[in-house]
């Protein structure tokens, strides 16, 4: 169905093993709640591929299509938004400005003359900063966006119109992390990150708590409960989103494969060393949203025990799934980022000593989360096309 190439398969030796609770259920309720209470909330659809689950030969492959997400195209507008909600709230109710200051005050501009005076600001590849700066304009504060020179220009105007503030950083995705921090620490920013680390979890939290609700729509919308779940790594956020309400939803027999860029694959590297690692380079990928080196810390903790493999895949087999999805009768139109998961599917169904180790079978009922339509709508159509 698409040719072979290259891949790495690691079974994670520290499958199982007891851990702690990295989002508490509470945390998913308000996040819900909120977020379904958002103007032009709907669930995205879950498409059915049986010419994959053929390819692969398994008996059910099914494709969370996140692109027609709030408008912007990713399932990312679930997290950041939704953090900077909160924060706001927060620093409302500590000013004693408002006890608990709602999504509906906040986009009508009660409290305008407050929120103006607080800028938030994070790093990102692209969809990420474009929720935040989305939730930004929503929620009246300024917004500043840190980029690393391999952004697209499209992924920057599409982070642009919502009214943020672009730098650009020299280097990688990490860089731009480094450098958002370094500078809201001296102007007093409220870093948005989606990636957490030592003395930062609280708003990362929040961000994947977000997700979650991705995660509850699938397994509300799909027929059976999945055997496996390919979901892509990044820093990790969102494979351990999808992890916890995977196991609260279908317990812990689901096999969740977390799958990235073998020119970005932090996390298989993590799984290796039995800790978390960084991996260095200038992690040149074309799954942009999957740019990372370094874990979060917080999805760490979930995916070290959780995680049943891990899988990095070349770019070509992301261009050559694109191409794939494009071409079927309905297409469907999934970014560079939203087929990691397929790819590993796809590259590892027709082996029979990854088959056998992912323990996939004609009975397997895969999940796969397609995180993006096209948020850089030029890239795409040169990958699709081969222009």
């Amino acid at each position: 169905m698409i040719p072979a190439r290259p891949y790495r398969l690691l079974l994670n030796r520290r499958h199982g093993t007891p851990g702690v609770v990295v989002l508490p259920d509470g945390g998913f309720r308000r996040a819900r709640a909120e977020i379904e209470a958002w103007p032009g909330y709907e669930p995205t659809p879950l498409v059915t591929l049986p010419d994959v689950a053929q390819g692969a030969r398994v008996g059910a492959v099914s494709y969370k299509d996140e692109a027609p997400r709030f408008g912007l195209g990713s399932f990312k507008a679930l997290g950041g938004a939704f953090a900077v909600q909160k924060l706001l709230t927060t620093e409302l109710a500590r000013r004693d400005v408002a006890p608990n200051a709602g999504a509906a005050a906040l986009e009508t501009g009660e409290f305008r003359d407050a929120t103006s005076a607080i800028t938030v600001t994070c790093a990102t590849d692209g969809n990420h900063g474009r929720s935040v700066a989305w939730g930004a304009k929503r929620f009246g504060c300024r917004c500043v966006i840190y980029v690393h020179e391999g952004v697209s220009q499209g992924r920057r105007d599409a982070i642009a119109q919502y009214g943020a503030e672009i730098r650009v950083v020299p280097g990688n995705y990490d860089d731009a992390v480094r450098a958002c921090s370094q500078e809201a620490g001296r102007e007093a920013w409220f870093v948005v990150s989606d990636t957490s680390w030592a003395g930062y979890t609280e708003v990362p939290r929040d961000v994947m708590q977000g997700y979650r609700l991705m995660a509850e729509e699938a397994a509300n919308q799909i027929e059976a409960p999945p055997t496996h779940v390919f979901v892509q790594g990044g820093v990790g956020g969102l494979a351990a989103a999808v992890s916890v309400q995977m196991r609260g939803r279908f317990g812990a027999g689901v096999k969740l494969v977390v799958v990235e860029p073998d020119r970005a694959a932090c996390l298989l590297a993590s799984a290796e060393a039995g800790e978390a690692v960084s991996v260095q380079g200038d992690l040149d990928t074309l799954m942009a949203g999957l740019a990372c080196g370094e874990p979060s810390m917080l999805a760490w903790q979930e995916l070290e025990r959780a995680a049943f493999a891990f899988m990095a895949v070349p770019d070509d087999s992301a261009v050559d799934c694109m191409r794939l999805l494009a071409r079927r009768k309905p297409a469907v139109v999934a970014g560079e980022s939203a087929v990691a998961g397929l790819a590993a599917l796809l590259l590892a169904g027709r082996d029979p000593f990854s088959r056998g180790m992912l323990r996939l079978d004609a009975d397997s009922r895969v999940l796969l989360f397609g995180t993006e339509g096209a948020t850089d709508r030029e890239t795409y159509e040169k990958l699709v096309t081969g222009a």
